[in-house]
């Protein structure tokens, strides 16, 4: 059995996978507000999902830079920025293989080794959620670029002149589409009194607005939800086409907290992508949605994806 590890900034996920990506003894701990904290609860995490049974080696899927070949942690800004210049490995000495990386590539290795990817070669995933993250596969390998930065995709700029993104540039894919993008604008249409069912349910308390609510509404024929959904898809649509035509994947997975959102979201993406890139690439790429829905399935799942490889 090996162990996953999914560190958020606010909970640390944990629990064992088999060799089928079947997630057993599961448990979670809130996360340590210090470095000397993140040490000591480690362990007895770990062993509380053991049991006594041997763990083979343990996967960690975290936000920010990991550097793969030796899990430190090159840039995690948040709550968690104690631990940069750490390796985790150093965190879980005699666990066997210890192996890490950004969240985003632990869900693309998951989907690899157990999901939508499987027997794929040339893919690219992106996580929707707060933020958009992702990771490139090419030649059935997972690709880290030279910095170790590549598969950011969440950073791709779809407006030269957009607002500004926490990474330092402008309009950003991010800044369009992700929960966070959609709620600010739907809480800003709330705020100006626009006549919508956002403003009838939430004109006493506009930030309690969600991502989910804003979809919600549109299916439900609010026309200033729909064209709150309808914006944000001509970004994604948009952002997506130009990274079919730079890198011809044979697949794209979406994942994350809005791509639940089903045939609302995937069937206008799947025919935006496929107008703007039906000259060049003469085919519609398959656009589908992560089959591996935990993260600590796609942490584990870069142990299993090492060896394998």
């Amino acid at each position: 059995m090996v162990a996953g590890l999914d560190i958020g900034g606010t909970r640390i996920k944990a629990g064992l996978v088999d060799e089928a990506g079947r997630l057993s003894r599961s448990a979670a701990i809130p996360t340590p507000a210090s470095l000397t904290a993140f040490r000591e609860a480690l362990p007895p995490l770990l062993a509380r999902i053991a049991n006594g049974a041997p763990i083979s080696g343990v996967g960690i899927a975290c936000k920010g830079i990991i550097r793969p070949e030796d899990t430190m942690v090159e840039s995690l800004p948040g709550t968690l920025d104690y631990l940069q210049g750490y390796r985790l490995a150093d965190f879980l000495e005699g666990q066997g293989t210890v192996r890490a990386d950004n969240d985003a590539r632990a869900a693309l290795a998951g989907e690899l080794v157990f999901g939508a990817a499987k027997g794929k070669r040339d893919v690219v995933m992106l996580t929707l959620g707060t933020g958009v993250g992702g990771g490139i596969a090419k030649d059935g390998r997972l690709v880290f670029g030279h910095g170790g930065a590549a598969g950011h995709l969440g950073h791709v700029v779809v407006d030269p002149l957009g607002p500004y993104c926490i990474c330092g540039s402008r309009g950003c894919l991010e800044t369009y589409f992700s929960s966070r993008a959609i709620e600010f604008e739907a809480m800003n249409a709330i705020l100006r009194g626009c006549d919508s069912l956002l403003r009838t349910r939430f004109q006493d308390n506009p930030t309690a607005v969600t991502c989910a609510d804003v979809f919600a509404c549109a299916r439900e024929g609010d026309l200033i939800a729909r064209s709150i959904f309808d914006r944000a898809v001509v970004c994604l649509g948009a952002a997506l086409a130009g990274i079919m035509h730079a890198l011809d994947p044979e697949i794209v997975i979406l994942g994350g907290q809005i791509a639940v959102a089903g045939e609302m979201l995937f069937a206008p993406l799947r025919a935006d992508t496929e107008q703007r890139t039906k000259r060049l690439l003469r085919r519609a790429i398959p656009i589908v949605p992560a089959t591996v829905d935990s993260g600590v399935v796609g942490a584990a799942s870069l142990v299993m994806y090492g060896e394998a490889a």
